[in-house]
């Protein structure tokens, strides 16, 4: 009677599970969430590791008609083990997708103060390539406007490569700011 008592117990608790991951159950995640040795079935879905307990169920209630008391112990702590687990794993989701949130807003941070220390390069060239020309415009040696011409041209290329490092930043602004209204 004790024992039935207990099989109701847990039965109860398998039923219980669906709805506590309903939100997850079919999401694949990109890593396995639990030890292989706690779920046999390398799935990345939580409804796998579902079925797995009504199998491990099953196996508990007929190893109880059997008498098997070694296999019943065993069934019995790997289900509760395995109940455990994909209840932590449910209660962690939002802790997880806040995580995630945060680190897209870091990105983000990150982005726009590369934009920031890219737009300072650029008015630093273009302010060092008006210093050359108005040099260039009051030299007078030949050597001398060679050299101010190179150097212009070697500024005016970072400048370019700034320009393209910038509108590529903005670009990935752009993205992730339309990611997270999505």
């Amino acid at each position: 009677m004790k024992t039935q008592k207990l099989l109701n117990a847990l039965e109860e608790q398998i039923e219980a599970l669906p709805e506590k991951i309903k939100s997850i159950a079919h999401s694949s995640f990109i890593t396995l969430r639990f030890d292989q040795k706690l779920f046999h079935r390398k799935s990345h879905q939580l409804s796998e590791c579902l079925f797995e307990i009504k199998q491990h169920f099953n196996q508990l209630k007929h190893a109880v008609i059997t008498s098997r008391s070694e296999q019943v112990t065993f069934l019995t702590e790997k289900i509760i083990t395995q109940i455990g687990a994909i209840t932590r794993e449910s209660a962690t989701q939002t802790l997880r997708e806040q995580e995630s949130q945060h680190n897209q807003k870091e990105k983000t941070i990150d982005l726009y103060e590369r934009l920031v220390q890219h737009e300072d390069y650029q008015c630093r060239l273009i302010a060092m390539i008006n210093d050359r020309e108005q040099k260039l415009d009051k030299q007078q040696s030949y050597v001398a406007c060679q050299k101010l011409q190179q150097e212009i041209a070697a500024l005016t290329g970072r400048l370019v490569r700034c320009r393209q490092a910038l509108s590529l930043i903005e670009r990935t602004i752009e993205r992730y700011e339309n990611q997270s209204i999505e």
